[in-house]
Parts: C-alpha cells; structure tokens; sequence
C-alpha cells in the first residue's frame, strides 16, 4: 500500500480508504469490527464515516455506523492511533426528518453540536478529517444535472460554515476539513473564503468518481490540481454496477444480494438508472476482453488517476476487500484506455 498527503494537512493517509457505510445495515458489528481488522493487516489506515450512516439511510439507523466504529476503537486499545479518521456533518435535510428535524439549513452551531455527537458515538476526542456531507446552497446533487436559480433560498453562508469549523480546529476536536458532493464554484468559494478571513483550508473533496460517472473531469480536476485540494473518490464501483453481478440479472429485486436488489429506494438514484447499468455491462464486457474482472479494471482505473488521491472502496465481507485490495497495483494497457475513453466517449457518464 502507497500513503500520500492530503492537501495541504499533516495527515499521510492509504491511497485506498475503506468507506463503512455499510456498517450497521447489511454489515453487521462483528463483521464490521473483522473488515477493519482485516483493512489494518493489509495496510489501509483511511476510514471514512458520516453521522447520517447506515446507507441507506433510516432513523433507526442514524449514527449507527459511527458508533460501531467508536466500539471497534474501544475494544481495541491503541487503533484509534493508527488511523486517520474521516467523518461527516450532513447538509440540509432532503426528505429526513430525523436530521436536526428537516432544517433546510445547516448553521454554525449546527456544525459545532454535529461534531460533538459524532465524537461521542466514535469514542474520541478529535475527528482528523471533518467534511460537510453536502452543499449547503442550492446545488444540482446527487443525480441532479441542471442548476436552477429559482430554487435558491437563504441559507447559512461559506463564512458562517468556516467560521464553525475553524473553532472545532482549534478546539482540537478536529484537525482538518473537507468538502463532499461540491462543485467547482463550491471549492474555489471556500477556498477564496478561507483565504480572505484567515480561516481553515479545506484539503480534500470527497466526490463519486467511476466508470458511469467521471463527471470530476468537467472542470472540477483542474481546480483540484491547481489548489492543491485532493480527491476522495467514492463509489469506484459505481454501487456494484462495475463488478459485474447486475450484467445477467439486471437490478430486479431478490436477483442479487447487492443494494441496488435489495433497496428499492436505491433503485430510483442515479445507479439505478437503466442506462448506468446499460454502460456498465460495455465496461464490464471490455474488462473479460482483456482478462480482467470488472471489479478489478474498474478499481484499477482509480486506483491509477493522477486525480485521485484515496480511493474510497465499500464492502460487506472480508473476502470482498481482500479483492478490492488485491487489484492495488493493476495497471491498465494504454490499449485498454483508449477503448474505456470510446465506451465514455459514446455513453457519457449516465450515473452523474
């Protein structure tokens, strides 16, 4: 396993991270604790959380991945050490009532009391990267394409946001912050905010990035390079469309035991799109083509980006990291890009 730094921090973190959303929901607390013994043992000292999971995303489940974490490092003297720990404060309620009681906003002090709780449930005094989930300003998100000034309302400002974060830092409750779901504008902002108030500067974007989504390429790589702010790229499996188990049994309930079978409400987001998995079985056909699993070519094409900094990998099993894991190091023919660029370049990114 590589370690790279992120931004601009003092935080070296694996360039695969291992996302726990799972935990809680399909993942239950012995096999959550035996998958992240397993990411220490194989090298991967990145874990990344957020105060809404389990995914999907219940009110009997708030909160419940973090708190396994927080009895992984209990049980577990001297972990919380060895690794950086990555967390999330949700955005603005879409439709989840149990989130600070659907404000459709996120204050300040609703950053401050987020951290606070999240600290309590993982059993630690200081979170090392601290992220706002989603924008908190109107924002076309999460399968969203078109930006819509009509949708725009008053809401906690950059500053504000900052201004929270900044006295969580020095608190020592948190020792850098991020960003996830943003958008070029988004970045530069914080960053121009920062800049101008002597307030802390966001290091990292945490945004999908895959086969069916390479939307990150349409201007928000530039920014990164150009600021020095990293990416965390989730869902490099494009919520399992990318390994090849829908290729024969489509998305149809009780055909497989991945989310986009078993949660209907996963059906209706942009991995579930008949034209994702359309996509996905050309990426797929493409890997065996060249005697590669589609898990294998899909994460190898992350895992090789000169735009991306971790990796984000979810799993429900030992057996499945050990196979996210073992892809580390694939490199991919120059061959083989050209026609993954074709399948892109006639197919576009349908789980944008």
């Amino acid at each position: 396993m590589e370690y790279v730094k992120l931004g601009d921090s003092d935080l070296s973190v694996s360039r695969v991270c291992l996302g726990t959303m799972t935990f809680g929901e399909q993942v239950d607390e012995a096999t959550a604790h035996a998958i992240m013994d397993r990411a220490l043992e194989r090298g991967i000292n990145f874990l990344d959380t957020a105060e809404m999971y389990s995914v999907p995303p219940r009110a009997e489940t708030f909160g419940a991945t973090e708190r396994i974490l927080g009895n992984w490092f209990t049980s577990r003297p001297g972990v919380r050490e060895r690794v950086v720990l990555a967390s999330k404060v949700a955005g603005p309620a879409r439709g989840y009532d149990w989130i600070r009681n659907a404000s459709p906003d996120l204050t300040g002090a609703d950053i401050i009391a987020a951290c606070d709780a999240s600290l309590q449930r993982l059993r630690t005094d200081r979170i090392d990267l601290y992220q706002i989930h989603w924008p908190v300003r109107n924002v076309p998100m999460f399968g969203a394409i078109y930006f819509d000034p009509a949708r725009d309302k008053q809401v906690s400002s950059i500053h504000e946001q900052l201004d929270a974060m900044a006295k969580l830092v020095k608190a020592g409750k948190v020792r850098a912050i991020g960003l996830s779901n943003e958008t070029p504008y988004g970045v530069m902002e914080f960053l121009r905010v920062a800049e101008q108030h002597g307030l802390p500067r966001v290091v990292s974007v945490q945004n999908p990035y895959c086969l069916v989504n390479r939307s990150v390429e349409n201007g928000l790589d530039e920014v990164l390079y150009r600021t020095g702010v990293s990416l965390l790229a989730y869902s490099p499996l494009g919520f399992g469309l990318l390994t090849g188990k829908y290729d024969e049994c489509g998305l149809a309930a009780g055909t497989g035991a991945g989310r986009l079978a078993i949660y209907d409400s996963m059906k209706k987001q942009r991995w579930g799109r008949a034209d994702a998995l359309a996509a996905a079985r050309r990426y797929n056909a493409l890997a065996r083509q060249h005697g590669l699993t589609p898990t294998r070519m899909a994460l190898a094409y992350c895992y090789t980006k000169w735009l991306v900094t971790s990796t984000i990998i979810g799993v429900t099993t030992r057996e499945q990291l050990d196979e996210d894991l073992d892809a580390w190091g694939t490199t991919l023919s120059p061959e083989l890009l050209q026609a993954i660029d074709q399948v892109r370049w006639e197919m576009r990114d349908p789980a944008q």
